[in-house]
């Protein structure tokens, strides 16, 4: 049989594709730009957009087991609930769904709250999935690469509290794995949640710290301006996306992001090797 899996040309979804592959199984990547599509040899690639029903039935044609990934628009929920309400349709009973961690926390912003829509959905179809809860991407760090090296500032409004910070490949490992699993399985498992998280759990000043080492000269942390941070946004994202961005670091100076006792050894001993650190990441994109 086949696994689906959506939102497959972003950082993750690319991720999740090369790692199923690398591990032989059949994927198919539902992607809206073709073009965009550069995977391994032999994964199938559908056009098509989740708000458009026939496009998602269509694909799900075939398919046993569905990695759910939905991107930060401003209709996110919808598409989520169209796709898993087509894939009970389509007798589909195996799923990966990219949520976010602390989404029960996080009550206020948009993108976080979706995403709690979506899980309670999961739970209450009785589902059989499981629930992936990442942390903040250390990915998302390239995108302030050049004012951290022409200003010598870290410029993410992290907070004290500590986010544990998750590289995206790691995420796509763990997500090809557990579809590996559930594909696999003679029966539908039941519900599960992982924290997918980093092996580090970093405030704004440690982020500083480790760039200032990586780069030979001193990174300072000039503090938690969430205002300005919303309208150094707006200058390159919609302007509901900058606001539901600044909501989420506000979250950040309050609850951090910070790992439940067990999250890092278990992600660990899934992999079979450690996680991916954030000293590792600065040193790869600043070479």
């Amino acid at each position: 049989m086949t696994i689906l899996v959506t939102g497959a040309t972003g950082n993750i979804g690319r991720n999740v594709v090369e790692q199923l592959a690398k591990r032989g199984a059949s994927v198919r990547a539902l992607v809206r730009d073709p073009s965009k599509a550069k995977f391994p040899d032999g994964v199938e690639v559908v056009q098509g957009d989740l708000l458009d029903v026939d496009s998602p039935r269509s694909a799900m044609k075939g398919v046993s087991t569905l990695f759910l990934l939905n991107g930060v628009v401003a209709d996110e929920y919808t598409q989520a609930l169209i796709a898993l309400n087509v894939a009970r349709e389509a007798g589909i009973d195996r799923f990966v769904y990219l949520s976010v961690i602390h989404s029960d926390r996080y009550v206020n912003v948009p993108h976080f709250a979706g995403k709690f829509g979506v899980e309670r959905m999961i739970e209450q179809m009785k589902l059989g999935a499981t629930i992936l809860r990442p942390a903040y991407y250390m990915d998302n760090e390239i995108t302030i690469k050049d004012v951290v090296t022409g200003y010598g500032i870290y410029p993410m409004p992290i907070g004290d509290k500590g986010l544990a910070m998750i590289d995206a490949r790691d995420v796509g490992e763990v997500a090809a794995i557990e579809l590996i699993r559930r594909e696999q399985s003679p029966t539908s498992l039941p519900l599960d949640y992982i924290n997918v998280v980093g092996p580090d759990t970093l405030t704004g000043a440690d982020a500083a710290a480790i760039w200032s080492d990586i780069l030979g000269r001193t990174i300072t942390f000039p503090g938690n301006d969430t205002a300005r941070f919303e309208q150094n946004l707006r200058q390159f994202m919609p302007s509901w996306m900058a606001f539901d961005m600044r909501l989420m670091a506000e979250r950040f100076l309050t609850e951090g992001m910070v790992p439940d006792v067990g999250d890092v050894e278990r992600l660990t001993a899934l992999l079979g090797r450690p996680l991916r650190s954030y000293r590792d990441h600065v040193a790869q994109i600043t070479a």
